[in-house]
């Protein structure tokens, strides 16, 4: 096994991406039967390798058990058994009703593997955000190469583990490294590419794709922006909204990034987060730092990234109301909530993928609106509201890859949800049938029926032919 940070061998991948072809050939006539064997023996390779996780996840993260299973496990279980149960039907062909230019023939579209795909997980949710996506490629009948972030090495090499005691390396391999193992992978001529990553690492997997013509799913981020309005139940709102924000120390592509509260409602909700924060991690610094049910950040410079955001706000005027406490060398940032920050700090213009919360007060939501259109496109946006016509026109005005009414971030745990961005944020999507067609080419197939009628387009263009088309002509244009 490599070790964490010694890029693979380029021949042996290589090696193994030729190896995978005469699979992903031969799996093109695969069965529901067989495919679900194969996501039965991954299943099978990741129960048997509980243990192994949860001390990668300490090692890697310091991230509890209960959030292990809960963010991690639970999830990438839930997919296999969501895909097992309903790949039946999602292979069986789609029949579409003829439209009137083609009556007489019967159509369908047929479900094909794309073929030789290659996965891209990042480090924040090692597991799930690698399984995930492995589920729905071996669902659709695909062969595939992983490669896991060179940042979470414990979990990276247990995941090498799952992988190999599940599968050979010419139906799935996983490969570790850093930079050099991700450059040698996009130079070679995949069907399909699932990348989860930032934005700007998305734009590389791009570019590198469009040399081979690939067809890509890119899983982003962005700043996804929260609002609770004058109506909103602030205690219900307050409770969830921290759980999002801080689940996995705020490392998460959906967590809500900013706030936007109502003025009238602002010292209550932020007394309200407040009292949740004490409760769920302690009343002081020390016994917050100590909290066994708070993960850490995934490295010094990740930690001293978050740090420089927050000492830009703070420096520029923004205001510490909870947290602030950074121990670099514990790679630990507090739960922490400011307000004041200036929309122009680093803290607004990042995404900050940590556990610091800025809390804008607001009096006038067409503002807020025209805040949230001015940046790029989110992956989540939230809102908290009673106010159906105040959730309408946020739902209606804005654009992100998905959206939570009086919730936040759950909507990714919803199989039958597409879940990608938009734009800056993602291309495409996934989860249950969304990544079944992520990783499947969907082939039109049309059948010649009894009617002569596409003969009125055969040559010779007689006088009789050109009336009947200056016909056609108007009867569609009606």
């Amino acid at each position: 096994m490599n070790s964490p940070f010694q890029d693979a061998d380029p021949q042996l991948m290589q090696t193994t991406f030729e190896a995978q072809r005469a699979t992903a050939l031969a799996w093109r006539q695969s069965t529901a039967a067989e495919r679900i064997e194969r996501l039965e023996r991954l299943r099978t390779s990741l129960l048997a390798h509980k243990e192994a996780l949860y001390e990668a996840f300490a090692a890697d993260f310091h991230k509890p058990r209960f959030e292990v299973d809960g963010t991690e496990i639970v999830p990438s279980l839930d997919e296999i058994r969501h895909n097992i149960k309903c790949l039946n039907g999602w292979m069986r062909p789609t029949h579409i009703r003829a439209t009137e230019l083609t009556m007489g023939n019967s159509a369908h579209v047929q479900y094909q593997p794309r073929g030789r795909c290659l996965i891209i997980a990042p480090w924040n949710y090692p597991l799930y955000l690698m399984l995930s996506p492995l589920v729905s490629a071996l669902a659709a009948g695909n062969t595939a190469i992983l490669k896991p972030s060179e940042m979470a090495p414990r979990v990276a090499q247990v995941l090498a583990s799952i992988v190999a005691k599940a599968f050979p390396a010419h139906e799935v391999a996983l490969f570790e490294g850093a930079l050099a193992t991700s450059q040698a992978l996009l130079a070679m001529p995949f069907d399909h590419i699932f990348f989860t990553g930032s934005p700007a690492v998305g734009k590389v997997v791009m570019a590198a794709a469009a040399k081979n013509l690939t067809s890509v799913t890119l899983e982003l981020g962005g700043k996804s922006p929260t609002i609770v309005d004058e109506t909103a139940d602030l205690q219900k709102a307050a409770e969830t909204i921290m759980w999002g924000k801080f689940v996995n120390a705020g490392q998460t592509c959906v967590a809500p990034d900013y706030l936007y509260v109502h003025a009238s409602v602002r010292d209550a909700f932020v007394a309200a987060c407040q009292a949740v924060i004490k409760a769920r991690y302690g009343d002081s610094a020390q016994s917050q730092r100590s909290n066994a049910d708070f993960t850490h950040i995934i490295n010094q410079r990740h930690t001293q990234r978050i740090e420089g955001l927050l000492k830009d706000a703070t420096s520029r005027g923004a205001r510490v109301l909870s947290g602030g406490e950074v121990d670099t060398a514990g790679n630990y940032i507090a739960p922490t909530l400011v307000d004041n920050v200036p929309m122009d700090s680093t803290l607004m213009q990042e995404e900050i993928f940590g556990p610091v919360l800025p809390i804008i007060p607001y009096t006038d939501l067409q503002q807020v609106i025209a805040s949230i259109n001015a940046d790029q496109k989110p992956l989540a946006l939230y809102i908290w509201s009673s106010d159906q016509s105040n959730i309408d026109t946020v739902l209606t005005n804005t654009s992100s890859g998905g959206a939570c009414v009086n919730h936040c971030v759950l909507h990714v745990a919803h199989g039958n949800l597409p879940f990608g961005g938009v734009n800056n944020s993602g291309i495409g999507s996934s989860h249950g049938i969304y990544g079944f067609k992520a990783f499947s080419h969907e082939r039109a197939v049309l059948k010649g029926g009894w009617l002569p009628s596409i003969r009125m387009f055969f040559p010779p263009y007689t006088a009789g032919r050109t009336k009947l088309l200056n016909f056609l002509v108007k009867w569609v244009s009606r």
